[in-house]
């Protein structure tokens, strides 16, 4: 397994800097963000001096950029919201087809029309569910077409909460671009260590074969997001877990400050041994 965080855990407009602050504090890879390079997160258009200067940052860090986040969402109220997210998920995933990432990570979203990281009640409607089904055929055709995967990350506030739901939207749009990125803190909201173990374990055993990346993010007992190590996710069984399931693809943290990223990279490393 390959250790990594979000590059924007680190302040900086251009990749290089921020590249070679992961580099420093002991991350073999990032999961990069447009904001990087000052840009907004989904850009409505790249030049090619964005993609060069990406380029060189990796070449010269020696840092594997190994997902490209372009998260909007996918099931917007407002359609026409949800169609320019889609033409800005074609430009990310044409920038990753020409850098050589691949994957591009999503949020399959929420009825919420403010924050599409916010539960609604309506996410489990039948008409949600159509919803993200016509967005996400959408996003995997643009998947195939460039040769980039598609990474899902089940979330209680989203319409794809759990291992289950993940299953039910595979079997509704069969296609292999179509992973999973595992976050445990994101399967649960409170939790005892046991509970919590029990969960992302059943998570990995129903996935395993699915999942390109997992997130290293933990929650306290109380259910507040924490850094890797300080909460109630037990860490050491889920890399267990994900070497029994075959995994051996980047673990990347989140949720975290830079002047924490080091702390934590030695964490993650002991483990992934």
């Amino acid at each position: 397994m390959r250790i990594g965080i979000f590059a924007k855990t680190f302040a900086g407009e251009r990749p290089g800097p921020v590249l070679a602050a992961a580099k420093a504090a002991g991350y073999d890879c990032v999961q990069f963000n447009f904001a990087c390079c000052g840009l907004p997160p989904m850009p409505d258009s790249l030049d090619e001096a964005v993609l060069e200067d990406i380029s060189v940052a990796r070449e010269t860090s020696g840092v594997e950029i190994s997902a490209l986040s372009a998260t909007y969402n996918m099931i917007h109220p407002d359609k026409a919201l949800r169609a320019e997210g889609l033409v800005r998920l074609g430009v990310a995933i044409r920038a990753a087809a020409d850098l050589g990432i691949p994957l591009v990570t999503l949020c399959t979203g929420t009825r919420d029309a403010d924050d599409q990281w916010r539960h609604h009640p309506d996410n489990q409607t039948e008409e949600a569910w159509r919803d993200l089904i016509k967005e996400m055929g959408r996003a995997a055709t643009l998947g195939e077409a460039h040769g980039v995967c598609l990474g899902i990350e089940p979330e209680r506030a989203n319409v794809i909460r759990d291992a289950h739901d993940a299953a039910r939207l595979f079997a509704a749009v069969p296609s292999d671009r179509l992973k999973i990125v595992l976050d445990p803190a994101n399967l649960f909201e409170m939790a005892s260590v046991e509970e919590a173990r029990a969960i992302v374990a059943a998570a990995i055993d129903a996935l395993g074969p699915r999942i390109a990346m997992a997130h290293a993010k933990d929650r306290d007992a109380d259910g507040d997001f924490v850094t890797a190590g300080r909460g109630v996710v037990d860490f050491p069984d889920m890399f267990r877990r994900l070497k029994a399931a075959g995994f051996d693809g980047p673990v990347v943290t989140h949720g975290l400050s830079a002047a924490e990223a080091p702390e934590v990279s030695d964490f993650l490393r002991r483990l992934a041994v």
